[in-house]
C-alpha cells in the first residue's frame, strides 16, 4: 500500500481511541527518526470502574508502568497528548477492524487495515493479560511448560513468558512474510535451532491463522536435536509441515528461498553465520536473538590502546564485556541496514526472565542505505580497530554495496 499522510491517519485513529464502544486496545511504541517519545510504550483502552467508564492509559518507561484512568470529558486532551508523541508504530484494535501504522523515514504513514475477528470487549479494570498462545495448547504440554490440565507450571512460567513475548515480536512482521510468500506456502527456517522451543511456538501460533499454510525447517549440528525435534513434530501431528536437518549453519542449503529466518540464541559467531546465510538468501524477514558475544570481547581485550577517553571501560572486565556486547549488536544492525534491511533492536522479554533478551528484527526493503549509515560503520570499525564476524562473512556483499573493508 502507498504511504499516507501521517496527520490524516493519526486523526482517523483519534476517533477510534475516543470511541468507548469501538476501541478494544491501542498500543503505541517505537520512535520516529530523529525523535524519542517520553515513554517507550503507551497502551489505551476503555474500562468500567465503580465511578463509571474511563479511558485507561498505561505508560511504560525502562523499568515500570504507570496507569491513569481519565474521565470521558478529559479524554480528548489526553488522547491528543499521546498522538503528539513521536511514536513510530501504532497498533489499534477495534470491534470492526485492526489497524497497524508504521511511520516511515520520510514521516509518512504506512498503514495496514484488516477486518477484525468477532470478539468480546473486556472492560474490567483488572484483567488477565491476553496471551499469544493459550496455556492449554498441546505444544506447551508436550514440552513440559504446562500440565495435563493446561495450567502453566510455576517452574516454567519464565519460559512461557519468553514464548509469549517472542510471538509478540514476530507478529508485526507476519504481513511482510505473507507479502513475500505471495500466496505460496510460507517457508520458515530456524538456524541453530537446538530444541526449537520458539520455532515450535511460531508453528503453534500460525495454526490459529487459517489464511496461511506454513512449512518449517530446523537446522542444527547435533543429531540429538534433529531426532528429538522430529519426534516432537510427529507427536503434535506436524510431521508433514516441519522437518529438521543436521548441518552447520554456514553449510545449510535450501531448495527454495525462505520467507523468514530465525537464529535464536545461537552462540557467539553462530549468530553471524545465521545472519549471513539469511542475507545471502535475501530472506524477507530475519529475527535473531544473540546468545553470547565473545568475538569482539577477544578483539577489544587485546587492544593496547582504546581511542580517546574510552580506556576507562577497558580497566574493568565486566564493563569491557558489556560494551563489546552492545557494539557487536550495533554493528550487526548497521551491516543489515547497509545491505537493504530495516532493523529494530529490541528487548523481547524482561531481563528478570532471561539475560538473553535482545532481539534483532530485520525486514528486507531492498533500498539503498543512507550515506550516514555507511559512514558510521566505516568510522566505527576504523576507530576501534575491530573486524566484526558478520562483516567478514558478508565481505563480498558489503563491497558490492560500495563499502571497502
Amino acid at each position: 500500500m502507498p504511504p499516507e499522510s501521517l496527520p490524516t491517519v493519526l486523526n482517523s485513529l483519534r476517533s477510534t481511541l475516543l470511541d468507548p464502544d469501538r476501541l478494544v486496545r491501542a498500543v503505541a511504541s517505537g520512535r520516529r527518526r530523529g525523535a524519542v517519545p517520553h515513554y517507550r510504550r503507551t497502551e489505551l483502552r476503555w474500562v468500567d470502574l465503580r465511578a463509571g467508564r474511563r479511558l485507561q492509559i498505561v505508560t511504560f518507561d525502562s523499568t515500570q508502568s504507570f496507569t491513569t484512568n481519565v474521565e470521558p470529558a478529559a479524554a480528548p486532551e489526553a488522547v491528543a497528548a499521546v498522538l503528539d508523541q513521536p511514536y513510530g508504530n501504532w497498533h489499534v484494535d477495534s470491534t470492526d477492524e485492526s489497524v497497524q501504522v508504521r511511520v516511515t523515514k520520510k514521516g509518512a504513514a504506512q498503514v495496514h487495515r484488516a477486518p477484525a475477528p468477532q470478539r468480546d470487549v473486556e472492560r474490567q479494570h483488572d484483567r488477565t493479560k491476553a496471551r499469544m498462545l493459550d496455556a492449554s495448547h498441546p505444544f506447551l504440554h508436550a514440552v513440559g511448560i504446562s500440565d495435563a490440565e493446561g495450567r502453566i507450571k510455576p517452574s516454567r512460567s519464565a519460559k512461557y513468558r519468553q514464548v509469549d513475548e517472542f510471538l509478540r515480536a514476530f507478529a508485526p512482521t507476519m504481513d511482510d512474510v505473507l507479502r513475500a510468500a505471495a500466496g505460496e506456502t510460507v517457508r520458515l527456517v530456524d538456524l541453530g535451532c537446538g530444541n526449537a522451543y520458539l520455532t515450535f511456538a511460531v508453528r503453534a501460533w500460525l495454526d490459529q491463522r487459517p489464511d496461511s499454510k506454513v512449512e518449517v525447517t530446523g537446522i542444527d549440528v547435533k543429531e540429538q536435536s534433529r531426532a528429538r525435534n522430529e519426534a516432537l513434530a510427529a507427536q503434535l501431528g506436524w510431521a508433514s509441515t516441519m522437518s529438521f536437518g543436521r548441518s552447520t549453519i554456514d553449510a545449510a542449503e535450501l531448495v527454495d528461498r525462505p520467507h523468514g529466518v530465525f537464529a535464536l540464541h545461537a552462540c557467539d559467531t553462530a549468530t553471524d553465520d545465521a545472519l549471513a546465510r539469511a542475507v545471502q538468501w535475501q530472506a524477507p524477514v530475519i529475527l535473531a536473538a544473540p546468545c553470547c558475544h565473545h568475538d569482539l570481547q577477544r578483539q577489544l581485550s587485546g587492544a593496547a590502546h582504546w581511542p580517546g577517553p574510552y580506556g576507562m571501560l577497558a580497566r574493568q572486565g565486566i564493563l569491557r564485556e558489556r560494551f563489546a556486547d552492545v557494539m557487536t549488536d550495533a554493528l550487526r544492525a548497521s551491516i543489515l541496514r547497509i545491505l537493504g534491511y530495516r532493523v529494530d533492536v529490541m528487548e523481547f522479554v524482561d531481563s528478570v526472565h532471561t539475560p538473553r533478551n535482545t532481539l534483532l528484527r530485520a525486514v528486507r526493503t531492498g533500498g539503498e542505505p543512507p550515506a550516514e549509515v555507511v559512514t558510521e560503520y566505516s568510522r566505527m570499525i576504523e576507530m576501534w580497530g575491530v573486524r566484526p564476524a558478520l562483516g567478514q562473512r558478508l565481505k563480498r556483499e558489503l563491497m558490492t554495496a560500495g563499502l571497502d573493508i
